[in-house]
């Protein structure tokens, strides 16, 4: 017999479906959402049944339901939320999320959020273990530690060790190209635009959103939407580049214009500057 959890799941499918394609996304990423929707909405098991008995390979098994969706499915049964679905209506609040882990307050939640630019309880957890979390300021190695029991329960895994080597992520050069298209369609009213929750009490639809799919990766990208880029009014020139390539490795980055140092004036991406440097200078060298 179906279930409502089964029913509630494919309806998170076909939300997302339908947001995707309103937002020019890849007909193949729609059509596969639609399908996976299908699937599950037709189970005759618990589908939570499925991801506790068989996990992640069990979820992959089901017709339509690749290594992302599978994910998504997952997050859906572990916190009751789909971050990307969020993103996608505007409707993502990364500080109240982080609220969520037992003792993250406001003021920490925002500082990781403006420092370390991620939205995910998923990110974080990664941030926990990979250093990056000690960045944070008044975040010690006590901390750092409940966090990560608290996300372990939260989550029901963890996702990442500290042994573990990061995976692939896109070239600065191939950043800076989807950042330029992004910013370029923006100027012309060429893209949709949502509606974000944080810092619009108005409800004003203003954030443009572009999908790409270039050189196995597929991007999503907005202009930045934190306090941060508020105060220093910079919220239509960061950009927030989110990115996952075909075997479902994910990750985001910021990329802004740099305003000191030798790539003054430069598109760059924060935290790969020397990257950017070296990538401007074989340009140059290509243009001579």
């Amino acid at each position: 017999m179906e279930t409502s959890r089964n029913q509630q799941i494919a309806l998170k499918l076909a939300q997302a479906a339908d947001l995707l394609e309103q937002q020019g996304a890849n007909p193949f990423r729609v059509s596969a959402y639609r399908h996976a929707c299908d699937t599950v909405a037709g189970l005759d098991r618990d589908i939570a049944d499925i991801a506790a008995t068989e996990g992640s390979a069990g979820l992959v098994a089901l017709p339509g339901v690749g290594k992302g969706i599978a994910r998504a499915i997952q997050e859906l049964l572990d916190t009751g939320r789909w971050v990307q679905l969020e993103r996608l209506r505007g409707t993502l609040d990364p500080v109240h999320l982080f609220q969520t882990v037992p003792g993250v307050g406001p003021r920490l939640a925002e500082q990781i959020h403006e420092t370390l630019h991620i939205d995910t309880l998923e990110a974080l957890e990664a941030a926990a273990y990979d250093g990056s979390l000690a960045g944070v300021a008044g975040v010690g190695e006590r901390r750092i530690a409940a966090i990560r029991n608290s996300l372990g329960q939260l989550l029901g895994r963890t996702r990442r060790r500290p042994h573990e080597e990061p995976g692939a992520v896109p070239g600065v050069g191939v950043l800076l190209a989807v950042d330029a298209e992004y910013r370029d369609k923006a100027a012309l009213n060429a893209l949709p635009v949502i509606a974000p929750k944080r810092f619009n009490p108005e409800g004003k639809a203003w954030l443009p959103i572009l999908h790409a799919h270039t050189e196995g990766w597929h991007f999503t990208l907005l202009y930045s939407n934190t306090a941060r880029a508020h105060e220093l009014k910079r919220t239509h020139d960061w950009v927030v580049a989110y990115y996952y390539d075909d075997h479902h490795q994910e990750g985001q980055c910021t990329i802004v214009t740099e305003t000191r140092g030798p790539l003054i004036g430069r598109r760059v991406v924060r935290g790969r500057e020397l990257e950017c440097r070296e990538y401007y200078a074989e340009e140059k060298l290509k243009a001579w």
